[in-house]
């Protein structure tokens, strides 16, 4: 189970369905997201709060975001900052604040808005982000001027980096795969934190980053079961619920109030169902058997050419790939339209004969 996961998703609102899948797959507490290309806030994914930073272009590109569990205490983080970049605080273990943050190929990147940034982060934190920087030092096999910024960053502020050597970015021109999105960390959290790659694009050109707190924590697997009061046996509760008042007379404060309360909660308990605790999957309903098996196929369609980077094989990927999406776009108008229509006829009134 992710504590937190880092995607260059190349479209928030397109990649919604793709989140989903990620949520339901990993559970994070946080996710951080990069090239949203969002220009207003009205976004929504069920049980998350979002936290987002727009690129200020006429265009929607670039931006950033991070997904909060409703369920974790979490708060926003206000950044001074020419850079792409958006933070929060969210209770883990202990406060931890996480930033999302994308770092453009092409834009200059000064070494003083790397240094402010670093300056407003409270510690401990973690930076996730597409810095797009090449270097060995975290897996590529080439390297550029942007690797020289972040190992400065790295050695300056006594950082640490959670990369290996695995793969997080597939150059569709090159047919070739880089390590661009990277998670840099304070030194106290190192011990704790473990990164993973996923297999899986998602249907963007970069693969989610898996970042694991190895030590336990309760919050992020489970949430306290609620009573559903709706479906409560009143009668049997009222029943149960019986107070002996010689007891409270013959009892102190403590022990009356005690008494109350385990006598009150025993007979919720009897007659008042509760949620399981289990956290509810992001639904999509429009997804059927059909949706499925073709995922399957692309999935194993994209194995084949990871292993054998051929044009005909890649070529393959691509035609399934475009009838997938083709297929679930279609699939999720006709949920909707069926949806509209059925709300139409089921309020519409025949107009009165005069």
């Amino acid at each position: 189970m992710a504590t937190f996961i880092s995607w260059n998703c190349r479209g928030f609102m397109n990649k919604s369905s793709e989140l989903k899948d990620i949520i339901n797959k990993h559970h994070p507490a946080c996710i951080a997201v990069q090239e949203t290309y969002l220009k207003t806030d009205k976004h929504y994914i069920r049980n998350y709060k979002i936290y987002s930073n727009h690129h200020n272009r006429d265009r929607a590109s670039g931006g950033v975001a991070i997904l909060a569990a409703n369920y974790i205490p979490s708060m926003p983080l206000t950044l001074n900052t020419n850079l792409q970049a958006v933070a929060i605080r969210i209770q883990m273990q202990s406060l931890v604040t996480v930033c999302s943050l994308y770092l453009p190929p092409n834009d200059r990147v000064s070494r003083i808005d790397l240094n402010n940034l670093i300056s407003q982060l409270p510690s401990p934190f973690i930076i996730l982000g597409d810095l797009n920087g090449h270097s060995p030092f975290w897996g590529s096999t080439d390297a550029n001027t942007r690797r020289l910024q972040i190992e400065q960053l790295l050695a300056d502020h006594n950082l640490c980096l959670l990369n290996s050597d695995e793969k997080t970015h597939f150059h569709l021109p090159t047919r070739s795969f880089h390590s661009v999105d990277l998670a840099i960390c304070s030194p106290f959290l190192l011990p704790f934190f473990s990164l993973t790659v996923d297999n899986d694009l998602y249907n963007s050109d970069h693969f989610p980053l898996i970042i694991t707190d190895n030590r336990h924590n309760p919050t992020n697997s489970y949430r306290p079961p609620k009573y559903v009061l709706n479906a409560a046996n009143w009668q049997k509760f009222t029943s149960l619920a019986n107070i002996n008042s010689e007891t409270i007379k013959s009892s102190s404060i403590e022990q009356a109030l005690s008494y109350i309360v385990k006598t009150i909660i025993e007979a919720a308990d009897s007659s008042i169902p509760k949620t399981s605790g289990k956290r509810r999957k992001q639904n999509k309903p429009w997804w059927n058997a059909d949706c499925q098996q073709a995922y399957k196929i692309q999935r194993k369609a994209w194995g084949i050419f990871r292993r054998y980077p051929t044009t005909q094989k890649l070529y393959k990927f691509q035609k399934i790939q475009s009838r997938i999406q083709k297929n679930s776009a279609t699939q999720s108008q006709e949920f909707v339209a069926e949806i509209y229509f059925r709300h139409y006829f089921h309020n519409f009134k025949p107009a009165a004969v005069v």
